[in-house]
């Protein structure tokens, strides 16, 4: 991991929803990799550049409270989004006053990360472009606290608050040993057409989410 690099993050709430119960949304006990990944690429995001999360260190207790949410009964639906692109047929549009219903949703408190992730060069990458230069943005935009859209813990409602992690030594996490079950690792975005979602087998260990070896299920 020579190109590593850690984010303190942390918030007064968050939502990783679970696929199975988005109707009324219950959250993973842990953020998900792909919700660290969006929380990397809020601050630093280059085409030539892929970010890999290799650990997540949940420092703070596991904490679930209820709340309700306005949350839409309904969405447009794909065939009127094809025909309207295709021969500008129907409209798109949804009314929020009349579609808006309150739902229940568990999330978590106060919710304390450390990400611990590195990022692979892709093909996009220009001659001009090298590992040390897109760390070092990533560490200068970090430290300031720039982004490119405000990072959010699972929900945009969710605000994210963010900081780089110099130190040498981490600090004490929740020290909590589960078995998770299985959790969303990311989308295969690979098909546009097609997109397939990846679980994996979550092992919480003394409070730390190891991502480097796990198996990946389509």
């Amino acid at each position: 991991m020579a190109y590593g690099v850690r984010l303190e993050v942390w918030g007064e709430a968050a939502c990783f929803t679970r696929p199975e119960l988005k109707a009324e949304r219950f959250s993973y006990a842990v953020m998900t990799p792909s919700a660290a990944r969006g929380v990397l690429e809020a601050v630093f995001w280059h085409p030539g550049l892929h970010w890999v999360v290799d650990r997540i260190y949940v420092l703070a207790k596991t904490q679930f409270t209820n709340v309700r949410r306005n949350e839409l009964k309904a969405k447009i639906p794909a065939r009127t989004v094809k025909a309207f692109a295709e021969k500008e047929r129907g409209e798109l549009y949804q009314s929020t006053k009349e579609d808006i219903q309150q739902r229940a949703a568990t999330i978590l408190k106060e919710p304390h990360y450390i990400i611990e992730a590195h990022f692979e060069m892709t093909e996009k990458a220009s001659a001009s472009d090298n590992e040390g230069k897109f760390r070092e943005m990533f560490c200068r935009r970090a430290r300031k606290g720039q982004c490119y859209h405000a990072p959010y813990l699972g929900c945009r409602e969710f605000p994210a608050r963010f900081r780089l992690y110099e130190e040498a030594e981490l600090p004490p996490t929740n020290g909590e040993t589960k078995d998770l079950g299985f959790m969303l690792y990311d989308i295969d975005y690979s098909d546009p057409k097609n997109l397939q979602p990846m679980f994996f087998q979550a092992q919480l260990v003394d409070g730390v989410l190891d991502l480097r070896d796990c198996g990946v299920y389509r």
